[in-house]
């Protein structure tokens, strides 16, 4: 992978990177990953000329390299990827969400995966293919995508899938679902407060302490 897009992403982050920040950045992901020390601003900046130039590459393409940059060790080189597919989603069909999924299934932590999950969530806008097998996979990050692809939607989220996939994965004792629920029960309290809010009534024996309060915290300070 020493193509001149390779050299070109390699450069534009050297020249960004402060070494010192690498130690802070990989302790903050509990030191999974290694990184250059490229902020994410400084990094949007420095790669968007290099992303933009693949316009019009197609779908293919764009996954190829973005599958590249998912094998190299830095994390900043996944960021990129998901920034290389956030740029050019557009290029997506529903039928890439799968390749999609499989990218949230390597070098798995909440950072790729929630970028991931929204670009999920750009693809289908509207749309749920694949969603409900993907709330019960095995693997755990794949269910937490399931409950987030809705994220942002307003008006064209599925009130009715989005409450079952909560209450299907409420058993769970996992953080990051426990999390997840409450994160897109939130979201969505921002556009329908009232629904939310019956929701929690109706459920909170069978949803997590912790599900409960990140969906709740905003609905005190709003009316019915």
């Amino acid at each position: 992978m020493t193509d001149s897009f390779h050299l070109e992403l390699a450069a534009a982050l050297g020249g960004a990177a402060e070494s010192e920040r690498s130690v802070g950045m990989r302790a903050y992901l509990r030191g999974q990953f290694d990184f250059l020390g490229v902020a994410t601003p400084q990094r949007r900046a420095a790669v968007k000329p290099i992303l933009k130039s693949l316009k019009g590459v197609g779908a293919a393409a764009l996954l190829r390299r973005a599958n590249e940059l998912w094998e190299l060790p830095e994390r900043e080189y996944q960021y990129v990827a998901i920034d290389l597919l956030a740029m050019h989603w557009k290029e997506l069909e529903t039928r890439h969400v799968a390749d999609l999924i499989q990218l949230a299934q390597k070098k798995s932590w909440w950072d790729s995966v929630d970028g991931l999950a929204s670009l999920v969530g750009d693809v289908l806008r509207g749309k749920h293919e694949g969603m409900d097998d993907c709330v019960r996979h095995p693997n755990m990050w794949v269910r937490r995508i399931a409950l987030l692809h809705q994220l942002g939607w307003r008006q064209q989220l599925d009130q009715q899938r989005l409450f079952a996939y909560c209450l299907m994965l409420a058993p769970e004792k996992e953080f990051f679902i426990q999390k997840a629920i409450g994160w897109a029960l939130r979201d969505y309290a921002h556009h329908n407060p009232a629904a939310v809010r019956s929701f929690l009534q109706a459920e909170s024996y069978r949803l997590p302490a912790l599900s409960y309060r990140e969906a709740n915290k905003h609905l005190k300070n709003t009316s019915a």
